[in-house]
């Protein structure tokens, strides 16, 4: 009852566990006393923008930053296997999808292997399906090491031993590994001694570029260059001249005279064709005459129509 002084209020019992709350001596209100400004993040070590944590700055990789591939990797499908394996490249391991409907083709790389003594590994389509990306493998996949790139001399002395004028092809900035399998197969049909590729902001040496090359890539040597227009300069004093391939061109591919001489043909993208400064490293920009303006061609197929040019070139004056 209201003003009934006799009710006792709740008291803790005798024995209870609870010891008496004892004060904090004024650290909770300390803790809650500003700190001042916050620190930039980078000067945080729990932000991922923490200077401290960020790895030395090296050379900037291809592809848009994504780190360009350095393990081994697969040739995927029955026809890029068996021309990879009768060509001869450095190869790992055979894997092939259990129960396969064996054709001649798997046959014959399933001896050729054997005759190898390659490693032959018998998986389930999950897991050629997961090792190969999901590519169009047709139950079987070649394991390849990593690509070991050539250096221009080593181009050049392919030229050299062959008593041949070297014909080398340089590519600026072309990223689609297609294009680069496809300039391999006309490099291997006009004769071209070796191909040149930039280290950023290009397509290397994947097994995307040995599917569609369809075993040029094993006849042709790729070099790769950190950069292109110092390695055109060095080219250009060494006697080799440099053909840029581009709209608008000083001459036509079929009435360019410096295709008989030692040339290294570069080859832009077709979105943005070459760049300024390989165009300023050029000795003569050469077209590809077209019947009309708005056309294009990408860039294998621009490179084989210049390569046949030359080729024909040099067989009707008698040279290599």
């Amino acid at each position: 009852m209201a003003g009934n002084s006799q009710r006792r209020g709740a008291v803790r019992k005798a024995g209870s566990k609870k010891a008496r709350t004892v004060g904090s001596g004024g650290v909770r209100r300390r803790g809650l006393e500003g700190r001042g400004p916050t620190p930039k993040a980078e000067d945080r070590p729990a932000h991922k923008a923490y200077k401290g944590n960020k790895p030395p700055k090296g050379p900037e990789r291809s592809g848009g930053g994504k780190p360009r591939q350095t393990g081994p990797d697969f040739v995927t499908g029955r026809n890029s296997v068996l021309e990879a394996l009768r060509e001869d490249i450095p190869a790992l391991e055979l894997h092939v999808m259990n129960k396969i409907d064996a054709d001649d083709r798997v046959r014959e790389i399933l001896r050729i292997a054997s005759a190898k003594r390659l490693p032959l590994l018998e998986v389930s389509r999950h897991d050629l399906d997961r090792m190969t990306n999901h590519s169009v493998h047709q139950g079987i996949a070649l394991k390849i090491p990593a690509y070991s790139y050539a250096d221009v001399d080593e181009l050049l002395k392919i030229a050299s031993d062959r008593f041949e004028a070297p014909l080398l092809i340089a590519l600026d900035g072309v990223t689609d590994p297609r294009n680069l399998g496809a300039v391999l197969r006309s490099a291997g049909a006009f004769g071209a001694h070796g191909v040149i590729l930039p280290e950023r902001r290009s397509v290397g040496m994947t097994a995307s570029v040995w599917k569609v090359a369809a075993g040029a890539a094993a006849r042709v040597r790729v070099a790769q260059v950190t950069n292109l227009n110092r390695t055109l300069k060095e080219l250009k004093e060494r006697g080799v001249f440099v053909l840029g391939l581009d709209a608008g061109g000083d001459v036509t591919s079929q009435e360019c005279q410096l295709g008989t001489e030692p040339v290294v043909v570069v080859v832009g993208s077709e979105g943005r064709g070459l760049s300024r400064l390989t165009r300023e490293s050029a000795d003569q920009i050469v077209s590809i005459p077209m019947s009309s303006e708005t056309e294009s061609l990408n860039a294998s197929v621009a490179t084989s129509i210049v390569l046949y040019d030359v080729a024909t070139a040099r067989a009707e004056k008698g040279i290599a």
